[in-house]
């Protein structure tokens, strides 16, 4: 596999993850979540968006968001794309570099299944002509690993995440994953993004996730799909170098196991001994979220907090 003298090179049973020297050091505070619980999915939509016009109102020049897949930001994407066939906000547009923070691989970029078929259907051409750049994971490449290299060098170049947008999976256990960073996949602070085994849960959960949020499927792409090997995933240190974290969590109703999984990583305080801390970290990397300190979580009736 190719590699970057830029980057630090781990592997943890047969997961990789790549990490900056000059990471900096966990902070093991315990910032907890205070989630906001709006009555709709498009109140939650709002809120998203709310959250990039302050992101806008309070810097210039560029603004660097991640993406976030799946049902938990389409109502965001669908207010954007209207957005986009106006002028309206043009030069707020303008100003968007924009990224994707999962994908399975190795599967053809034009797969109904691949995030970035999902975003270019509710956000709309519009959208991707008016902003400044767009930047998906390459899964159609033979060298998964240097094509997630490439892809952290842009995100680095251009000062990393303003807003990681973000949802929450449940996992076995009653555990959860962030982006695609699964328990026991020995994801640390310091890493950046990973390329890890994909596990049959998390190929059903992507499925049936597309097919609940709308997507026109056929079955040559999910064979395609079911075929993966690999995730490639933004790690801890993008989530917690994000200038903010904006998490959504919308679809209790057809994923009842969050319920259980959201309240775990709610009322779960992160251990003050180091060790331990990073022991409830890999078994449930829905906690990360509790360590960045300027985090919304938004959130429906349906997970009962």
């Amino acid at each position: 596999m190719s590699n970057s003298p830029a980057f630090a090179r781990f592997e943890d049973s047969g997961n990789v993850w790549l990490s900056k020297d000059d990471a900096p050091s966990l902070d093991l505070t315990d910032h907890g979540i205070t989630p906001t619980v709006l009555a709709t999915e498009a109140e939650v939509g709002l809120a998203m968006l709310d959250e990039l016009y302050e992101t806008a109102d309070s810097k210039d020049g560029d603004i660097n968001i991640a993406l976030l897949g799946g049902r938990g930001a389409q109502a965001l994407h669908r207010l954007l794309g209207e957005l986009a066939k106006t002028s309206e906000q043009d030069a707020l547009l303008g100003r968007l570099n924009v990224f994707t923070q999962d994908a399975l691989a190795p599967m053809s970029m034009g797969n109904c299944f691949s995030f970035v078929r999902d975003f270019e259907r509710i956000l709309g051409a519009d959208f991707f002509r008016k902003i400044k750049s767009f930047t998906p994971m390459q899964t159609d490449t033979g060298d998964l690993e240097a094509g997630l290299i490439a892809y952290l060098d842009k995100l680095e170049s251009l000062g990393g995440l303003d807003i990681f947008f973000i949802g929450h999976g449940p996992e076995q256990n009653q555990a959860s994953h962030l982006a695609y960073i699964k328990p026991f996949s020995g994801a640390k602070s310091h890493h950046v993004a990973g390329v890890i085994p994909i596990s049959s849960s998390i190929l059903e959960h992507h499925i049936s996730k597309f097919k609940a949020g709308g997507s026109e499927v056929n079955e040559r792409d999910e064979a395609e799909c079911r075929s993966a090997q690999s995730i490639l995933t933004l790690g801890p240190a993008a989530i917690l170098q994000a200038k903010k974290v904006v998490q959504s969590v919308v679809d209790a109703d057809s994923a009842p196991a969050k319920i259980q999984t959201y309240a775990n990583v709610l009322n779960s305080r992160l251990s003050s001994d180091f060790e331990e801390a990073l022991q409830q970290l890999n078994a449930n990397p829905g906690m990360w979220i509790r360590l960045h300190p300027n985090t919304r979580s938004f959130v429906l009736p349906t997970l009962e907090v």
